[in-house]
């Protein structure tokens, strides 16, 4: 039999973006949460009984068990509304989704190839997806230069994305090099928050603010 949860946890792994991306969302929101790292090869009975697809990010809220990054995102938008991580007016939340909806499709795709293919050890496939992505990350140069943050001036859930993509680019062997400068100065700024320091911790307990050096476990 399953143990007794506690009444917010959140099933991660630290190495899918989909995760880090809602770690960050419920650093940002300050949630008082605990964090399971899922073993996919063994993942735990609670989460079998959770989800039916047996996938993080996966949050169980009490009797409520929510999955996929948007669901979660819009649920956590409206069940925690403050900080605000959605604009007010209508036309500009839309574009913000469609932004999210983008970057799952598109981005999170190509990192997913590019993992699959270093953890096969296919050289040649790795190193396509890894191009596919660097242009494609590049070709949103003029959005990163454009504005504090990635769309708009205030943090949103649309940059949580786009800084558990970013992450994870050195870890695939990507360089952005100068044409990536843009990018990369916002990275620094963002990296820096509070919640994207607490959002690393992927056991243990999720907290809302974080000082000194933290390492990717």
């Amino acid at each position: 039999m399953a143990a007794a949860r506690a009444s917010l946890v959140l099933y991660s792994r630290k190495d899918d973006p989909r995760s880090h991306a809602v770690r960050i969302v419920l650093a940002e929101k300050a949630l008082d949460v605990d964090i399971v790292d899922v073993n996919p090869a063994r993942p735990p009975e609670d989460l079998l009984d959770l989800n039916p697809y047996h996938e993080v990010p996966t949050f169980a809220d009490r009797e409520l068990a929510v999955y996929d990054m948007r669901v979660l995102f819009e649920y956590l938008e409206e069940r925690h509304p403050h900080p605000p991580l959605w604009p007010l007016e209508p036309t500009q939340r839309a574009r913000l989704r469609l932004a999210v909806s983008r970057i799952e499709r598109d981005w999170f795709s190509l990192e997913a190839k590019a993992t699959a293919a270093r953890l096969d050890g296919n050289a040649k496939a790795m190193a396509t997806a890894n191009r596919d992505l660097r242009e494609a990350v590049l070709a949103a140069t003029p959005l990163f230069r454009a504005q504090p943050f990635f769309l708009g001036n205030t943090f949103s859930f649309v940059d949580t994305a786009v800084l558990a993509l970013l992450w994870r680019l050195p870890m695939l062997g990507i360089e952005l090099g100068d044409a990536g400068a843009d990018v990369k100065r916002y990275a620094q700024r963002q990296f820096a928050r509070a919640s994207f320091r607490a959002s690393l911790t992927t056991s243990g307990r999720l907290v809302s603010a974080v000082a000194g050096d933290i390492d990717l476990d």
